[in-house]
């Protein structure tokens, strides 16, 4: 079966960006590659500085899609995403030219590569209800109330976990079903059920015609260092302006998912007084790590990756030999 695009995946600041821009000028001898962003924050405009988005030379350097598309009072779905991907990848390869899926949002992955299951979409009342009845009661009752309606989600979430906690309350409450069933079905199903809205994904594209490339870190305080470092760049380079700037429009809150990305909402929290600034880089570091310790346990759960080390020696000749190989 030929292959329609090559993904490359991994958690924040391994190096997917760099190695995919290697990939993609390697891959002018078979007539190019253009990159699909697979990244729920990079979606978003006037996001550049905290979202480490791809320098202007970058974006010059080889086509991108998939950035700066929506204004961060929009949210933008994984639904939409595995929409606007494919239609990416179908002209991109209708063109004579490699799609390259580069980056960390698993669940866009999966919307795009597996399908969508059947969890019923966001819905903008019921989350509102949710958020009142926040206001008055706090998060942690809120929580305490999940605990009682689907046990199993609000183990593994914080008491102050708003968004998750929201989520997982609005979906019990339109279907009438925990969270963590539908979960469940994803799990003990290895060809989950797509939904309406996800157009056949699941039969329009497959790992078997995706592989994935997955950078792994064997040493996970090479990882933590790179965050780290990515973070001090971002607070010397006008992250804070930049989210003064967002803040000052008037319309954005704390609870867009667009400033619940990492970074944003500890900045955001600063800025606010509800975090100590002298606290921000520490709050943010660990955010990050955080995110980055989902994504690794998202890849492990795909079993039909291709493990690279981002860390080691030959990182970026092994990638080259990889995509090589798959498209031979």
């Amino acid at each position: 079966m030929k292959v329609r695009a090559l993904a490359i995946a991994g958690p924040t600041a391994s190096g997917k960006t760099g190695l995919a821009l290697a990939i993609a000028a390697h891959l002018q001898a078979r007539g190019g590659a253009e990159i699909i962003s697979v990244d729920s924050a990079l979606v978003y405009k006037g996001m550049d500085i905290g979202t480490a988005k791809p320098t202007r030379e970058e974006l010059a350097a080889v086509p991108h899609h998939l950035i700066d598309i929506r204004d961060p009072l929009t949210a933008y779905s994984a639904a939409e995403f595995a929409r606007d991907a494919l239609a990416c990848v179908n002209d991109i390869a209708g063109r004579g030219k490699v799609p390259l899926l580069v980056g960390g949002t698993m669940l866009y992955f999966k919307a795009l590569l597996e399908g969508l299951n059947d969890m019923p979409a966001a819905h903008p009342e019921i989350r509102a209800q949710i958020q009142k009845e926040a206001e008055v009661l706090g998060w942690p009752a809120m929580h305490a109330q999940l605990q009682t309606l689907d046990p199993l989600t609000a183990a593994r979430l914080a008491p102050a976990d708003s968004q998750r906690i929201s989520r997982a309350l609005e979906v019990f409450r339109q279907s009438g079903k925990p969270l963590s069933s539908f979960q469940r079905n994803i799990a003990e199903d290895n060809s989950p059920q797509p939904s309406a809205a996800s157009i056949d994904l699941a039969n329009a594209l497959s790992f078997q015609n995706v592989p994935m490339l997955s950078l792994e870190p064997l040493n996970r305080a090479w990882l933590h260092h790179r965050i780290e470092q990515r973070f001090d760049d971002m607070l010397l380079h006008g992250f804070l302006d930049e989210v003064t700037s967002l803040r000052a429009r008037g319309d954005l809150h704390i609870d867009l998912p667009a400033m619940r990305c990492v970074g944003y909402r500890q900045a955001w929290e600063a800025l606010d007084g509800t975090l100590p600034m002298g606290e921000l880089r520490d709050r943010g570091v660990f955010a990050t790590r955080q995110l980055a310790k989902r994504q690794l346990t998202w890849l492990r759960n795909m079993p039909k990756r291709n493990v690279l080390q981002a860390d080691g020696p030959e990182v970026l000749l092994e990638a080259l030999k990889w995509a090589d190989a798959q498209l031979s």
